[in-house]
């Protein structure tokens, strides 16, 4: 996402906070005192009509839920371009908006978990799948996952496992701790890559394995930087002038 949403949405409910207070203490009792009907300046009354309800809305995506729709193939076929998602704001933990400093210590990733954060090379929201936690060591050789020295398990969903060449993608079924989701990948080669992953980071990984921008390009995400956990697809709308459909709604495991 290009616009970041939460930062204006803080911002301008400070600034509705710091007009409503500065005219209460320095300006309104001695607009009241020379005209008892006084109207308070429109920009007043609009900073007061409007300072609740943002600040219910900035509670809200802030500590609880916020929406984020998807704008790339990075974990298709889990997620679709158009697909509109919940993301949980409280799973791991709350966080003061914008400062993203953690106030209380809920929950922390696991593997598998969808998760919405900051990557270190970009400002923007990134949502990608957590492979490796901290004290993992992970290997990933010819397009195989070993998490601390155990292969994971995959199923190819495909009837004829030679059509999987470098030049078609193919579906696979990963399984990781228990939990089994799809992914897409060819059988075309990649360097052998090793992690060790330390305390507060973690290791993100596209669904889209062969066409996604992930930890294998920049490194680690870091714990500071985790926005939340993506829980349901709640509405999906293709490109272009199409209606919104509901079709793909969803949650997740």
């Amino acid at each position: 996402m290009d616009i970041d949403l939460p930062y204006i949405l803080f911002w301008v409910v400070v600034a509705c906070a710091a007009i409503w207070l500065v005219d209460v203490v320095f300006f309104r009792s001695k607009r009241r005192a020379a005209d008892a009907e006084a109207k308070d300046p429109a920009i007043v009354e609009y900073a007061q009509s409007f300072f609740p309800v943002l600040l219910f809305v900035l509670v809200l995506r802030s500590f609880v839920a916020e929406p984020y729709q998807i704008p790339s193939e990075s974990m298709v076929p889990t997620l679709l371009v158009g697909d509109f998602i919940l993301v949980n704001k409280y799973s791991y933990g709350l966080r003061l908006p914008v400062f993203g400093t953690k106030i209380v210590d809920i929950g922390e990733p696991e593997r598998g978990d969808v998760m919405v954060f900051v990557p270190p090379h970009d400002p923007r929201y990134f949502i990608k799948r957590v492979v490796g936690i901290p004290g993992d060591r992970v290997v990933y050789e010819n397009k195989i996952l070993y998490i601390n020295g155990q292969r994971l398990e995959y199923k190819l969903v495909e009837a004829d496992p030679s059509l999987c060449t470098r030049g078609r993608l193919c579906e696979y079924v990963e399984t990781l701790d228990g939990r089994s989701h799809s992914i897409l990948k060819h059988r075309g080669g990649e360097r052998t890559r090793t992690w060790e992953i330390p305390p507060g980071k973690y290791l993100m990984l596209g669904d889209n394995r062969d066409r996604s921008q992930d930890s294998r390009l920049w490194g680690l995400a870091s714990e500071e930087n985790i926005v939340g956990k993506a829980v349901a697809i709640w509405m999906h709308k293709d490109p272009g002038f199409n209606l919104p459909n509901f079709q793909r709604n969803r949650w997740f495991e």
